[in-house]
């Protein structure tokens, strides 16, 4: 038996019903780091603190014929071994009782267990710096959302909802001088490298506006600007601009790969005005010669501007809204005051979608006096 513990690589301890030692091996002995000769024929007592012991008298009287537990093994030194110890009580022939005890180390698991602990809790902090620099950005990037106002007897509603804490998109509206500008943007992707485009697009196209730049000139600005500072990298963005007259009676649309935008006049379909350039931030000539759309308005004519995480959702079926679907909602709740109109038709489109949003929201309407 004794050759048999031998060839084991965890130690084996032979204690009598008096709990003496009468055998260790040579794997626990050099856990213990003591001969067999100065351990066998003692009791634990000698070799473990009366606290220590107190607690193996407590797991011995439970009286279980298997019995493992996790424990520590004291070294000559005056440390202590982590381990698993495996008890079984057995009797002989003769009818004496003896134990047959293993020590199992665990010192490597401890010490990984301990790493661990140790870099979980580097995560945690970090992720709680990220967490609060995020929260940060969403309250910078949600000053950035357009404001429903009036101007002018031309009222404008706006709503801005990020997919995660901030988001690609944005809109605008500003008055200068003696026109309104309405415009809405969706940098592609999700996050913050899409957050921190959309930022940067942001203040530029605030100052293109500011300096009154023709709506043409400011999407050939805007594109020269991304393919000089950014790059032709993952990223492109869309966008739909629209500059109303003073007496609200004409508008400018500008629209660079977004989604059409809306004019609804009483009585009538919601007609399209379509983009005519291309999206922005990948090609040199994006811009098209007749970039800019005239359009006559009327009292009580409606403009709605979107960006596609409006359109591009789907329901249970695997359907996707798209153009057609929201023309739908716009003809269906032109009739509502503008701002029901803007909540009724956010409300459909969550009530098409299954599941949460996927992609990052704007939607701007105005209409004329």
């Amino acid at each position: 038996m004794e050759t048999l513990f031998d060839t084991l690589n965890e130690g084996v301890l032979v204690a009598d019903d008096c709990n003496h030692i009468l055998y260790i091996n040579s794997c626990l002995s050099e856990m213990l780091d003591n001969p067999p000769s100065e351990v066998v024929g003692r009791t634990a007592a000698h070799f473990y603190s009366p606290d220590e012991y107190s607690l193996i008298l407590a797991q011995q009287a439970r009286n279980l014929e298997q019995n493992r537990f996790e424990f520590v093994l004291p070294r000559r030194d005056g440390t202590r071994m982590p381990v698993i110890v495996g008890v079984r009580r057995l009797e002989d022939p003769d009818g004496r009782e003896f134990a047959i005890i293993t020590f199992t180390d665990i010192s490597e698991q401890k010490r990984a267990a301990a790493a661990l602990r140790e870099a979980n809790a580097l995560l945690e902090k970090r992720h709680q710096e990220i967490e609060e620099e995020l929260t940060l950005a969403a309250r910078v990037q949600q000053s950035l959302a357009p404001d429903s106002l009036v101007w002018r007897g031309t009222r404008v509603e706006a709503y801005f909802h990020p997919v995660r804490t901030i988001g690609g998109d944005f809109g605008l509206v500003r008055a200068v001088d003696d026109h309104l500008n309405l415009l809405v943007c969706d940098v592609s992707g999700h996050g913050i490298g899409s957050a921190l485009l959309a930022n940067r697009i942001y203040t530029e196209t605030l100052f293109l506006l500011q300096a009154n730049s023709p709506l043409d000139e400011m999407l050939r600005d805007l594109n020269s600007f991304f393919l000089e500072t950014i790059g032709r990298a993952v990223f492109f963005f869309t966008l739909a601009a629209i500059r109303v007259n003073h007496d609200g009676r004409r508008m400018q649309f500008a629209g660079a790969g977004h989604p059409p935008a809306f004019l609804v006049s009483l009585g009538k379909e919601p007609e399209r005005i379509e983009s005519r350039s291309t999206l922005l931030g990948a090609l040199g000539n994006a811009i098209s010669t007749d970039a800019v759309i005239d359009v006559e308005l009327a009292p009580g004519d409606r403009v709605v501007l979107y960006t596609d995480g409006i359109t591009d959702v789907f329901d249970a079926r695997g359907e996707m809204l798209g153009v057609e679907g929201v023309q739908k909602f716009v003809r269906e709740t032109s009739s509502l005051p503008l701002a029901e109109m803007k909540q009724e038709i956010l409300a459909r489109v969550a009530e098409w979608r299954e599941g949460p949003p996927t992609d990052d929201i704007s939607l701007v309407l105005f209409e004329v006096s």
